[in-house]
């Protein structure tokens, strides 16, 4: 555990990956930030701006970008991760070889790996030195990269297994605009983090059907049932999906206009075909990966998860979005005490 933290690598230079670095070197940290694309690596050390996922939002001075990952990591205190779920596996084959001691990782990315429907940190598990387990550490909750890089409020939680490493880092990364709250429920805090983007797929489909505040008060609400449900069988504290990572993720990502899933549900909503919609998208949808993923955990784990089974099935199998709203609405009759 490092006695201060005073230097940070962030690895990802998406929108996320770059307002954490801004955060983080606003403080007065010293931050190196990995980029896949040079010609983003160039415009970052050169006018101080990420042009490509956050354009407009000026960069201090004192945040440098690389395209190294050795180079991102040596030295430093701790290491964020901001890269898309589907990459997180490649990039840290790649980067393990360079860490020789322990070093605390907190993962700010929300998914779940598609291929084998793994958690991030079990990700991180596979591919790291088992010495790191007790060093990493999730963040994650309701969160707009361009509203936190222009320094609005935001509030998220941070979770480990370790909770003196998590309380140091706790500290580290709050300001007076950014607020962390301290969990160990690693578990939990991913599941809502990921899952969300899913059925926020979901609330957007109700907006592009045009079927009303109700259905998607509705949706989100059952959403949050089969979260749980998922959860609780997965280990998971019911509890934590009352918090940030849970219900305060999941309202923020099924109704706020600035969410990605959302948009792609909206369109696929109005009739778009899902490789259009995709294919004139730069930044990740994770929703779409995740919904593979968590149909494969629901039926791993026996959990009945219909709003993830339907809008699998719009993505994947062609399935009309009001043929899968109507086959939600006119399932068998349920009582909703003790959330079945």
């Amino acid at each position: 555990m490092p006695a201060t933290i005073n230097k940070f690598g962030v690895i990802g230079a998406g929108a996320w990956g770059t307002a954490l670095a801004k955060h983080l070197a606003e403080k007065g940290l010293e931050v190196r930030l990995w980029a896949y694309e040079h010609d983003v690596v160039n415009a970052i050390n050169t006018s101080h701006e990420n042009p490509v996922f956050l354009k407009g939002v000026p960069l201090p001075s004192n945040l440098t970008a690389t395209s190294s990952l050795v180079e991102t990591v040596h030295g430093c205190d701790g290491v964020l991760l901001a890269v898309p779920s589907h990459l997180t596996r490649s990039v840290l084959h790649q980067l393990a070889p360079y860490i020789s001691e322990p070093l605390p990782f907190v993962c700010a990315t929300k998914g779940i790996e598609e291929t084998t429907a793994k958690l991030m940190t079990q990700v991180m598990e596979d591919e790291l030195s088992p010495a790191m387990r007790r060093f990493l550490m999730v963040l994650s909750g309701p969160s707009f990269a361009s509203e936190f890089s222009i320094g609005k409020p935001t509030a998220l939680c941070l979770a480990g297994s370790d909770e003196q490493l998590v309380r140091q880092f706790q500290g580290a990364l709050m300001t007076p605009v950014f607020r962390v709250y301290a969990d160990t429920d690693v578990i939990g805090v991913q599941l809502g983090g990921a899952l969300k983007n899913v059925m926020a797929l979901a609330a957007g489909v109700i907006d592009g059907l045009n079927l009303g505040l109700n259905a998607r008060a509705a949706l989100i609400t059952r959403g949050l049932a089969e979260i749980i449900r998922l959860g609780a069988a997965m280990g998971a504290d019911p509890r934590t999906f009352y918090g940030l990572s849970g219900v305060g993720d999941l309202v923020l990502t099924c109704t706020g206009t600035l969410s990605r899933n959302h948009s792609v549900g909206v369109r696929l909503g109005q009739g778009e075909k899902l490789e259009t919609i995709l294919a004139g998208m730069q930044a990740v949808a994770e929703g779409v990966r995740t919904a593979r993923a968590a149909l494969t955990l629901a039926r791993r784990h026996q959990v009945d998860m219909p709003i993830i089974q339907e809008i699998h099935s719009v993505l994947y199998d062609d399935k009309s979005c009001r043929k899968a709203v109507t086959d939600l609405m006119e399932r068998d009759a349920k009582s909703e005490k003790g959330w079945t």
